[in-house]
């Protein structure tokens, strides 16, 4: 049996600090053995997940023999000791092999094309072409269909198109004045289900109030009454107070139900420690309403004592992603982890999701925020990214226009410029197929009601059809 000796990362390598550790060398392979000293050792300071740590940019270098030498020497400036003086060489070498698997995870998003090649994709089952909707835009961000076949797309700094089938665009008028800083604007954008005959709409973005000379903002939400290019009878119908000075995590999606309530994402604020576990605070919830911003009695805290009526569920860190399946009446939705942890979520009535108490990721600056990857009375993700793909838009493929992928989850990465395919079998993912590599920062995917899929990508602003090509 081979005997190590327990130090967490950051403590100096004393005698004393030393708990004692086995573990059979016959039974466990290299990755094993790498994988437990990892997770006895390194854990405390890099987390849980290794491959959410090795989604970094690597000061000292990242080739194994780099790594070999970060390991042995370490770097007492930063707090990393000398594991030479613990590990045999064997164990520095096999731990580098590890981290390395974590490496070249991440690096298999870097593609190899700086630009796209062709507006022609391949697929595992069939070819699909981009069709231009509309382009000359910079941040699309919110998209929904008129009975007409006319689009609305909202642009982030806070204009609303109405754009027809030509491309051609036009400003409507009546919209809400909004908070377009960093992560915030005009963001997403739906019809109400009986559009036709009500000509409701409702549109969420970053709402703001001038305080002591400070800007204070929060997600809000209003319903209109579109008519020939303009919104009218303006109805608040949430506020996410009290307002911050935060310019992060607004979340925005929003969905109905097939019974007609309407949900909605509500993010943190970038207060992970105080918002998403407090029910007195609506921040970093999922709600449910009536399309009045009525509260149904039958939401999870209706009536509770010091909570917030309309949270359906709870413990979410910034949602960007909220879909209705039409065949299973399910809502989805799926969030922003920190650095690792993005998550894929089946929404149901009263649930803690765990944010920030259980989490896959890690900070932005590799520190750690927690070391647990669950706990009892939290769910556990249907689905999870390490490393963070920064998923942002979600719908479900119902159409039969794309062979094979009808049941499937199609999601937006921000941070590596192309469309996720989850390959779904009921309620689980069971393997994922990247799309349109290159794209560009897919802010948004939704199927239209002709069938056809649409995506929205920024910084140029497009939104594309994507059209299967028949063999």
């Amino acid at each position: 049996m081979l005997t190590l000796g327990l130090i967490r990362c950051g403590q100096k390598p004393q005698e004393s600090a030393i708990e004692q550790v086995t573990i059979n060398p016959e039974l466990d392979s290299a990755t094993i053995r790498s994988q437990k000293l990892y997770e006895t050792y390194c854990t405390g300071c890099h987390g849980e997940q290794m491959m959410a740590f090795a989604d970094r940019t690597w000061k000292h270098g990242n080739t194994k023999d780099s790594l070999i030498l970060s390991i042995t020497n370490g770097y007492a400036e930063a707090g990393m000791p000398k594991w030479g003086e613990v590990f045999s060489d064997e164990q520095i070498t096999e731990l580098a092999d590890y981290i390395r698997t974590g490496i070249e995870h991440v690096e298999k998003y870097g593609f190899d094309e700086v630009m796209l090649s062709s507006d022609t994709f391949q697929t595992e089952q069939f070819s699909f072409s981009l069709d231009t909707i509309v382009s000359g835009m910079t941040n699309p961000w919110g998209m929904t269909f008129l009975p007409s076949g006319e689009f609305l797309i909202t642009e982030k700094s806070g204009t609303l198109f109405l754009v027809d089938g030509e491309g051609n665009r036009e400003v409507v008028k009546g919209t809400p004045d909004v908070r377009h800083d960093v992560q915030g604007g005009l963001l997403d954008i739906i019809l109400h289900p009986d559009f036709k005959d009500n000509q409701w709409l409702y549109i969420s973005y970053s709402d703001y109030i001038i305080e002591e000379g400070d800007t204070l903002s929060g997600t809000a939400i209003d319903r209109f009454t579109y008519q020939d290019g303009h919104l009218t009878n303006p109805l608040e119908i949430f506020r996410g107070r009290p307002y911050t000075s935060a310019k992060w995590h607004y979340g925005s999606r929003m969905a109905f139900d097939e019974k007609g309530y309407l949900f909605f994402t509500a993010s943190d604020r970038a207060h992970q420690s105080a918002n998403p576990q407090d029910l007195s605070n609506p921040k970093g919830k999922i709600h449910r309403m009536y399309d009045d911003g009525g509260i149904p009695e039958d939401n999870p805290f209706f009536g509770k004592k010091d909570t917030i009526a309309s949270i359906y569920t709870y413990g979410h860190r910034n949602a960007q992603g909220l879909a209705f399946n039409s065949v299973t009446n399910e809502i989805w939705s799926h969030e922003h982890g920190p650095r690792g942890g993005d998550e894929l979520n089946l929404v149901k009535k009263g649930v803690n999701y765990g944010w920030p108490v259980i989490s896959y990721g890690i900070n932005y600056d590799g520190t750690t925020f927690t070391d647990k990857l669950e706990q009892e009375g939290m769910e556990q993700p249907i689905h999870y990214w390490v490393p963070s793909i920064a998923p942002c838009g979600m719908t479900f493929v119902e159409s039969d226009l794309y062979p094979g992928w009808k049941g499937d989850i199609l999601i937006g990465s921000l941070r590596f410029n192309y469309l996720n395919r989850c390959i779904m079998d009921g309620q689980k993912v069971v393997g994922e197929e990247t799309l349109m590599k290159n794209i560009g920062r897919l802010r948004n995917v939704k199927q239209g009601p002709d069938g056809y899929i649409y995506v929205a990508v920024e910084d140029p602003g497009y939104v594309f059809r994507l059209v299967p090509i028949k063999e």
